[in-house]
């Protein structure tokens, strides 16, 4: 699972076109098709974002926000066919995080839903600090450790300094002369350590150093963390 996605819009058919999508895509997709039945749903489980449509059968989009701002705090995106300034504005105000207007293709509101995800993710990364969490893992940047589980993952200066570059720009691809010149502090050197020390992170994270999932290589490009990897973050 790397999120789930609560899709509130009555047109049955466009919301199962973009939960098969969004579900190809890796996210876990709950449908509702009126403000009604969505609104214990949002109340009463832990979503990541919701996909909310305006034009809704009895209570409306922005009367289901209202009700749901004053319990919960979970991100918002309007997808709706409106699009005066008046609904824009009025739809922000009331607590939306987003505003996107039909027609809107499938892959491009995959790719708004990842890029929402990859902001939240920074988001928490900065208002939490010390601690980043990962799927089963705590990393600890003052403390400069590692933990699985609860328990201690050994890791080497520069292991835990590579990492920590990886995992406060998730998404972001380094080459390997970036992360030479940010953990070596040096322009110039044996950049084949990079790959190297990747390995070795990889031997210690990845259950399949050979497929990982959190250092991806991005080709062409270089590695990146894969910020889809904070939505399996354990409490």
């Amino acid at each position: 699972m790397h999120g789930r996605i609560l899709i509130v819009e009555d047109t049955k058919e466009l919301a199962e076109l973009y939960q098969l999508y969004l579900q190809n895509e890796g996210f876990e997709c709950r449908l509702a098709f009126d403000a009604e039945s969505a609104l214990p749903l949002a109340s009463n489980e832990e979503w990541d974002l919701i996909v909310l449509d305006l034009n809704l059968p009895g209570m409306d989009g922005f009367e289901f926000l209202e009700r749901l701002r004053k319990i919960k705090s979970t991100s918002v995106m309007i997808l709706t066919a409106r699009e005066a300034d008046e609904d824009v504005i009025f739809g922000l105000g009331v607590g939306a995080d987003d505003f996107v207007t039909k027609p809107c293709p499938p892959k491009v509101l995959a790719a708004r839903v990842r890029a929402h995800i990859r902001r939240v993710v920074a988001l928490q990364t900065r208002q939490n600090g010390a601690i980043v969490r990962f799927g089963p893992f705590e990393l600890d940047i003052e403390g400069m450790y590692l933990t699985k589980n609860s328990e201690p993952v050994s890791l080497s200066a520069r292991e835990f300094n590579i990492l920590k570059e990886l995992v406060m720009h998730p998404g972001k691809p380094f080459t390997p002369e970036d992360l030479y010149a940010h953990v070596w502090g040096q322009e110039f050197g044996d950049i084949s350590a990079v790959a190297v020390y990747i390995q070795r992170l990889r031997k210690k994270l990845e259950d399949d150093p050979a497929n990982p999932y959190y250092i991806q290589t991005q080709y062409g490009m270089g590695y990146r963390f894969n910020p889809e990897a904070f939505a399996e973050a354990r409490p």
